[in-house]
């Protein structure tokens, strides 16, 4: 099942963020080596948010990630929601539908 994890940035994220963001990357390419996380980034100029999509079985896994996240623990992110993603659409949709 795809999640979306949805990030709501802090005004002072990208002042703070060069503090976390070789521990941050560091966790998101383990959780994308075990293939977990599928795509990750920032949104928007100047950033807002940022959106990681999750594939696994368990939505506990992406709240793990987000509490485990350094972004997440030092108040980079103000709050963040997991969603689920049902995907009909694409190669890698979760439920195909034609």
């Amino acid at each position: 099942m795809h999640y979306v994890l949805q990030y709501q940035t802090s005004a002072d994220y990208l002042e703070k963020r060069v503090l976390f963001r070789a521990e941050h990357l560091q966790l998101a390419w383990q959780a994308a080596e075990r293939g977990e996380l599928v795509l990750g980034g920032a949104v928007g100029e100047p950033v807002e948010s940022a959106l990681l999509l999750f594939n696994v079985a368990d939505p506990a896994q992406v709240k793990a990630f987000a509490e485990s996240d350094p972004y997440v623990i030092n108040g980079l992110v103000s709050s963040y929601r997991i969603l689920p993603w049902h995907t009909v659409v694409g190669e890698q949709a979760t439920t195909p539908i034609r």
